[in-house]
């Protein structure tokens, strides 16, 4: 059967004239013609009444009508799939850390990224998610954060897991609190301070092979009787901003995010632990161009706030 000789069928029908038909395909009328009965005899069936007023279907032509019209449709979308395929979107994705000064520079690489179309997936969450969708999910990098004294249980997954670590940044927690807070006018704060206050923090700290509560007790300390704990750090800004008995320990924050939250930040020597921020991603995979951006932009962003 020609696919041809249905176009021209369906198009009859839809005219009701083989005149009419003629004129939209730009067709003799005598060749449409033709085309028509060489379908009828290829099907054994009449697809059309003839007569003085027109062409019209018959009960078994309005049957045939119904399925080339489906058929034809989907050899449109063949086409419309393979001939007119959109320019291929470029990819970038990244599990991250809840960390501000990372988000600022994937602001500033969002900005940088051009007119061509391209998809960004941006992922803030532990390290064991990190390592979990760069293996199982299909991203391409992740930034992991963990205490130093960590350093050997994380390094021996990551090369279990044949995946690539580069130290991004090392650093001390500093405390933000509402420019409001009761220590607000303190310039150093030690741990003593805080005990009557309420600590804002991340309820899920992972590390690979030791149990959860040997490292939730080294995180999270008991010597803070108050605490809330929150999975994004949306809600941490709307409660550090509005509750001025509230206080959270983060990496370095820039001075726009804490303005704009109506936040300090401060040091406590006190607290001594040392973090480390590593990016990650497989051994065989081969930096992009968004990758480098991307990752231009958060050392820029470190060399600004630490």
């Amino acid at each position: 059967m020609n696919i041809l000789h249905m176009k021209y069928a369906v198009e009859v029908a839809n005219a009701g004239s083989l005149n009419r038909a003629s004129e939209e395909l730009l067709i003799a009328p005598p060749n449409l013609s033709r085309s028509i009965k060489e379908l009828e005899a290829d099907l054994g069936i009449m697809i059309f009444d003839r007569s003085s007023k027109g062409m019209m279907l018959t009960k078994r032509g309005e049957e045939f009508v119904h399925y080339a019209k489906k058929i034809l449709e989907q050899i449109d979308d063949v086409e419309r799939a393979f001939k007119e395929t959109p320019p291929e979107k470029k990819q970038f994705s990244i599990s991250v850390p809840r960390a501000s000064y990372i988000a600022d520079a994937f602001v500033r690489f969002s900005k940088s990224i051009g007119s061509e179309p391209v998809e960004l997936y941006y992922k803030e969450t532990n390290p064991y998610r990190a390592i979990k969708n760069i293996m199982e999910v299909n991203y391409r990098l992740g930034i992991i954060r963990y205490a130093e004294c960590y350093d050997k249980y994380f390094i021996d997954t990551l090369e279990e897991k044949g995946l690539a670590h580069e130290l991004i940044a090392k650093f001390h927690y500093v405390l933000i609190m509402s420019k409001d807070s009761p220590l607000a006018e303190k310039d150093t704060i030690h741990f003593d301070d805080l005990k009557t206050l309420v600590e804002i923090a991340h309820a899920d700290p992972f590390v690979p092979t030791l149990p959860s509560a040997i490292v939730r007790k080294e995180e999270l300390p008991d010597n803070i009787g108050r605490r809330i704990f929150v999975f994004e750090r949306g809600s941490q800004f709307y409660l550090l901003s509005d509750n001025t008995e509230t206080f959270m320990w983060v990496s370095p924050v820039p001075k726009k995010i804490l303005a704009r939250h109506n936040l300090i930040q401060r040091e406590c020597p006190d607290n001594t632990k040392t973090y480390k921020d590593v990016l990650i991603y497989r051994k065989n995979y081969e930096l992009s161009d968004l990758d480098k951006k991307f990752i231009s932009e958060v050392h820029k962003s470190i060399q600004n706030n630490f």
